[in-house]
């Protein structure tokens, strides 16, 4: 017997039909969250760290060839705006666009499920 806590289970949204396109959009967005480093960016950069130096030390781990990498992803996906700022030396802010902002409240309820049942996962 474990000590997790006692849940009553919602039923599940049943979804009666699909279409393609449909299809692809949700797996388009699955694979963009679901892609190593790309949520604790959004979730970085929503807590607000907007510079390159702060999204490194808010992801442990991350280094920072993936997060260029991933960045540059996320702003052609329209998840993030980067700003450059023309001072010396050169600054550079990223912020959520409003379809990351948008994608970041969605993603809340995954980051509370996280909070709750998340650690046998790490364990793993």
């Amino acid at each position: 017997m474990t000590d997790q806590p006692s849940v009553t289970v919602p039923e599940p949204t049943i979804i009666h039909s699909i279409n393609d396109a449909e299809c692809r959009r949700f797996q388009a967005s699955v694979e963009l969250v679901g892609k190593r480093w790309s949520s604790g960016i959004l979730l970085a950069i929503g807590r607000g760290s907007t510079r390159f130096s702060e999204i490194v030390v808010a992801v442990p781990g991350l280094s920072d060839r993936l997060l260029a990498q991933r960045l540059k992803e996320l702003e052609t996906a329209g998840m993030v705006d980067r700003q450059v700022l023309s001072t010396t030396p050169v600054q550079v802010h990223y912020r959520l666009s409003a379809r990351g902002g948008d994608l970041l409240a969605s993603l809340q309820p995954l980051v509370a499920w996280g909070q709750r049942w998340g650690e046998p996962l790490i364990e793993q």
